[in-house]
């Protein structure tokens, strides 16, 4: 398990590229790295994205894939990603206080749940201070969707039994995504999750538990 680069404990340094461009070929050194060569991939949202990346683009094979609410199919990006992107500069220089109100709604937007601010810590607390606060617009302004779109076409190429969870909640990225995702990948397993939102981890961890573990067997 581990950070995409740019993103949670990993290293946010200042002129780094943080994009989707780039993701892919970190997992595929990993694997290589960790000596893996038919792993069990579950990915979520940009993690999705990097595996299918990887898959596709670098040749990693998998012995299976479980996909989380990922970015893979356009359009994508909420409303408040593609305001972002217009105007990072703009929001690159807002006071601390009200940047952390914003990235504090921004994430709630994706639980369905209620969550206690203890619960939604974890998801902050990366994107604060002097080095989170920029590295938050950063990584929106590097969201570009033609690295999905570079593979999209290919999805009917996936070479590895997969299976797609969706939160029926997801304000991030409508379900309909997700079914259009499952119906172009051969022979791929969709499951709706009620009472989930994009971060499914939160809102319905017991499902996604029990999906890795039948897909397991």
């Amino acid at each position: 398990m581990y950070d995409l680069l740019g993103y949670g404990q990993s290293e946010k340094r200042e002129g780094a590229d943080v994009s989707l461009g780039v993701q892919n070929g970190l997992l595929a050194a990993l694997l290589e790295h960790w000596g893996l060569d038919a792993a069990d991939v579950v990915a979520h949202d940009f993690g999705g994205a990097t595996a299918l990346r990887a898959h596709l683009i670098d040749g990693c094979d998998y012995r299976s894939l479980t996909l989380i609410d990922p970015v893979a199919v356009a359009p994508w990006g909420s409303p408040f990603v593609r305001h972002v992107r217009e105007h990072a500069a703009a929001f690159a220089g807002l006071p601390a206080y009200i940047h952390e109100a914003v990235v504090n709604a921004y994430i709630r937007g994706a639980v369905a749940r209620t969550i206690t601010d203890d619960g939604l810590a974890p998801y902050v607390t990366p994107w604060l201070g002097d080095v989170g606060q920029p590295a938050f617009y950063r990584q929106i302004a590097q969201m570009d969707q033609r690295y999905t779109d570079e593979v999209e076409a290919r999805y009917p190429q996936i070479r590895c039994r997969t299976q797609i969870l969706w939160g029926e909640d997801d304000q991030w990225i409508p379900i309909e995504r997700g079914r259009h995702l499952a119906s172009v990948i051969p022979d791929a397993r969709f499951q709706p999750v009620q009472n989930a939102g994009h971060l499914m981890q939160e809102d319905a961890p017991e499902a996604i538990v029990a999906a890795v573990l039948r897909w397991l067997d």
